[in-house]
């Protein structure tokens, strides 16, 4: 991407970066309406505040042959973000992008191809880290921000900061039955 010359596309990027930062947007969702506003400005020769939905079209339809249907999303949100709280222009809904729907079921793993991922390594610790996750349903992100002080024993429940959408929620501990490290028998845990 090329750097702006057009100072009043620059007034208005950092503009968007703060209000994205004071709107308490995660990082990452910061991150992908910024680089949205950077490649808008790039195809639109950095101006932004005039565009026809038939630009609109011919933008999308582009960034589609290249880029996932995901990205598109974000570009599109990323520039309505732009429009209402920048520009402070009405959004009209953009019937031109949709993407196709469809229905995923997630894999589910069996106990013995559980065991055989458990098993997967010599490290005692990512081991455990592996069944922690397939045994409480977490995340990545909230099985490595998950901290000791989490666990309250007492009450049988576990603390989760920071999930999906800065959400707080707390899941119940139940009696789990670890492999154990040499794959022999499992070794119960309260």
């Amino acid at each position: 991407m090329k750097t702006s010359n057009n100072p009043q596309f620059n007034r208005y990027y950092e503009l968007h970066c703060k209000h994205l930062r004071l709107k308490g947007l995660q990082p990452k969702t910061i991150e992908a309406y910024s680089r949205a506003i950077r490649r808008l400005g790039d195809f639109f020769n950095f101006h932004l505040d005039a565009l026809e939905q038939e630009q609109l079209l011919d933008y999308f339809h582009a960034l589609l042959e290249r880029l996932s249907w995901s990205s598109v999303k974000l570009d599109l949100y990323g520039l309505k973000f732009f429009y209402v709280h920048v520009l402070n222009k009405p959004w009209t809904e953009l019937k031109l992008i949709q993407p196709p729907k469809t229905k995923r079921i997630p894999d589910i793993v069996s106990i013995e191809e559980a065991h055989k991922l458990f098993m997967s390594t010599d490290r005692v610790s990512y081991r455990v880290f592996f069944f922690t996750l397939y045994s409480m349903g977490l995340r990545l992100g909230e099985g490595l921000r998950l901290e000791i002080g989490d666990i309250d024993a007492e009450r049988g429940r576990v603390h989760i900061r920071n999930a999906k959408g800065n959400k707080v929620r707390f899941l119940l501990l139940q009696n789990l039955h670890i492999p154990h490290p040499c794959g022999k028998s499992p070794c119960a845990t309260p």
